[in-house]
């Protein structure tokens, strides 16, 4: 048991990543692409996965040769108002995102009490909202990275544990599961967007800059290269299982029967005649897990990010962070409150975060070309090769998701 505390102790900067990445906007976005395209579109995600390993890697390595984390390197080599831009949108796409993410797990949550209620109409949804919020500010205020990361390995745990025994109840036949490696592009807007949003979710920008900040907390040296590539090994490996879990599920239930992923409620209410309530009661404890484990890392973003734009240590207990995180807390009550479509919100706050990742790419790009920054771990040509290939890669899809976005607004 000591050794395997000891291996979670060390790849505990992985596991947050996967807990913060895979959230409910990650479970929405694979439960509509795999209700409408089946697994079509398995093969960007499998992509993204691979490209994240790379600059997760890359993103740790500079933080270990360096000492200094990412927007504390932009804001010196690059000036204030471009690291203002990236803390901004960062910022921004990730509080829209508490918003859905939140109002997910309250569907959810209200769809499957259903049965367990007298009147029929499930838990109060502010009463749940309420309820998550309270736990989530409690988790906060024990205030160190180091419980953080117990609780992040818990749910992360809990919520592999439900997908992936949801996944093997339903999973459909290895022939339809491998022509998910045809590459194929949708050709309508909402499927554009789709796809745009599966990229944003997995390799959004904030995910590597979360990534220095981890690697500064461990206080990894240059002895500690193994380590990290290890942990990024894992993160990006976990990532890409619990993301096709995901789509399998919708895959294997929604999409045969000509099934489509509108809202949050449809994932309860439609895969539970197919599937059993056996099923879906794990499928419902995999994406509340999710949502808490995802929503504890962005609230958390705020005070971090801003310590490291000003160059200040990150002091949990502060009043600001404390201040903050209450603010990134009470954005949970919105879409209870005042209503909206969570699977919409969502979707558009992943392909949005794709903004800020060309930016944060190309950025560091140049950063790890620099000698007098990177000294002998400056990139080699086979590493700038792939990282070319990466940032038009993002370049291409976020192009294509902000055009298909803007057409919809127009529309609207």
């Amino acid at each position: 048991m000591k050794k395997l505390f000891s291996f979670i102790a060390a790849i505990s900067p992985g596991i947050f990543l996967i807990g913060y990445n895979i959230g409910t906007g990650s479970i929405t976005t694979m439960a509509s692409a795999g209700a409408e395209y089946g697994m079509g579109l398995m093969l960007p995600v499998l992509l993204s996965c691979i490209f994240t390993y790379f600059l997760i890697l890359i993103f740790g390595r500079y933080t270990i040769v360096t000492g200094k984390t990412v927007l504390q390197s932009f804001r010196h080599y690059f000036g204030t108002p471009v690291t203002l831009l990236v803390l901004l949108t960062i910022l921004g796409s990730e509080w829209t995102s508490c918003m859905g993410v939140m109002s997910v797990i309250v569907q959810v949550v209200q769809e499957w009490s259903r049965p367990l209620t007298t009147s029929g109409d499930g838990f109060n949804p502010l009463f749940i909202t309420a309820f998550f919020a309270i736990i989530i500010y409690i988790f906060f205020l024990q205030g160190t990275h180091r419980f953080f990361e117990r609780i992040l390995t818990l749910f992360v745990a809990l919520m592999g544990l439900c997908f992936l025994i949801t996944m093997f109840m339903v999973v459909p036949s290895p022939r339809e599961i491998l022509k998910g490696l045809t590459p194929f592009i949708p050709s309508e807007s909402s499927g554009i967007i789709l796809l745009a949003g599966m990229v944003g979710t997995t390799m959004g920008g904030v995910l590597y800059v979360v990534r220095s900040i981890l690697v500064q907390e461990k206080k990894w040296t240059l002895k500690d290269f193994d380590i990290e590539r290890r942990d990024a090994a894992i993160s990006a490996i976990f990532m890409f299982l619990l993301s096709i879990s995901v789509m399998i599920c919708a895959a294997g239930t929604l999409h045969p029967a000509g099934l489509k992923v509108s809202n949050a409620i449809d994932m309860v209410q439609l895969i539970e005649p197919l599937a059993g309530r056996f099923a879906v009661s794990f499928l419902v404890g995999g994406i509340v897990c999710a949502g808490i484990s995802s929503l504890f890392p962005i609230v958390l973003l705020a005070p971090w990010l801003l310590a490291d734009y000003r160059s200040k240590p990150r002091d949990l207990r502060s009043v600001e962070s404390r201040i903050l995180v209450l603010f990134g807390v009470s954005l949970v009550f919105v879409v209870p409150i005042f209503g909206g479509r969570p699977v919409s919100v969502l979707i558009f706050s992943q392909a949005a975060t794709l903004l800020a990742t060309p930016l944060v790419l190309l950025l560091m790009w140049i950063l790890c070309n620099r000698q007098s920054v990177m000294g002998r771990y400056s990139f080699s040509p086979r590493q700038n090769l792939f990282m070319a290939i990466i940032f038009i890669f993002t370049f291409i899809i976020s192009a294509i998701g902000v055009v298909e976005m803007s057409n919809l607004v127009t529309n609207l």
